[in-house]
């Protein structure tokens, strides 16, 4: 079977337990001078709970995971005296990491200065830390796993998406612009078996926050009948003309390409039929521009 056809369809990976061993031995390796003689280190990680997978779609690597993880710090103060502590982080994800909803909790009860002042430099130093290193943790994934998804040739790299990452769509040949006038049109249709729930799908498809993990790239979707929504960036933009969870979403498509003619909108539906073990999903996408299929198929095919 050829690479291209092997790596089509959707693989995953559980690796929990790596990850566990991962920020164990990662996470440990934080350690914060202050300006004076006061530093703070991660001891050790008391527990992670969630799960971490790789998958893999049409060739590309994505990382999903969803952890609560729980640490224990220690400090020294400027005055030599000793303060340890925990810092809870309920969700560490591809949206979310450090944010205001962590707990730091302190085990000495002591009010000298120079302990509160420990415990301060703490809050105010450690989530940058630990900001940095979770950074590294999709690249790691892949670095370890990805050659286990992919069946040859290299794997991407995309790994999860940065929040702003704009995603760059295929290279297009010199614009041939169609007079709205004029505007002869077809229909692309497209299909494609994965090995998910429908409702997984419908949710991949319209949730703000798991749009990314496809697109690579910053997404605005309400999910709501007459709002906009925005892919890839901005290179998609359209309207949700009508959703039916797990079966069924129609939408206003138009490409945000000097080929695409101003102010054209074509209407895609995507149609989910889910089997026993699978779930079948069409792509119809009306309204194309005569001159633009094979350019709007790559496009499709990028979903």
């Amino acid at each position: 079977m050829p690479s291209t056809t092997a790596n089509w369809h959707w693989k995953n990976k559980n690796i929990t337990q790596w990850a566990k061993n991962w920020f164990q031995d990662e996470l440990t390796k934080i350690t914060i001078q202050g300006e004076g003689s006061e530093s703070v280190r991660i001891s050790s990680v008391s527990s992670v709970e969630g799960d971490v997978e790789l998958g893999q779609r049409k060739s590309k690597l994505i990382t999903i995971f969803d952890c609560k993880i729980s640490m224990d710090w220690t400090g020294i103060a400027s005055d030599g005296t000793e303060v340890s502590g925990q810092v809870t982080i309920p969700e560490v994800s591809h949206e979310i990491t450090v944010d205001n909803l962590s707990d730091y909790t302190a085990k000495s009860r002591s009010t000298d200065a120079a302990v509160v002042a420990m415990y301060a430099f703490t809050r105010a130093r450690l989530p940058a830390a630990l900001e940095a290193k979770f950074a590294e943790f999709p690249v790691a994934i892949i670095d370890k796993h990805g050659k286990d998804l992919t069946v040859s040739g290299e794997p991407s790299r995309a790994g999860t998406p940065a929040a702003a990452a704009a995603a760059t769509l295929p290279a297009l040949p010199k614009p041939t612009v169609v007079a709205a006038a004029s505007l002869n049109t077809s229909k692309i249709v497209k299909e494609a078996v994965f090995m998910a729930s429908a409702d997984d799908l419908f949710g991949l498809l319209t949730d703000e926050k798991r749009i990314p993990s496809w697109t690579r790239a910053a997404a605005q979707s309400a999910a709501k009948v007459d709002t906009p929504y925005s892919l890839f960036g901005g290179g998609v933009k359209g309207k949700y003309l009508s959703l039916t969870p797990g079966k069924e979403i129609v939408q206003t498509w138009a490409l945000q390409s000097p080929t695409w003619p101003p102010e054209h909108e074509a209407t895609l539906t995507t149609t989910l039929e889910q089997s026993s073990d699978s779930t079948k999903v069409t792509f119809s996408l009306t309204g194309v521009p005569k001159g633009t299929e094979d350019d709007i198929e790559r496009n499709i095919d990028g979903y």
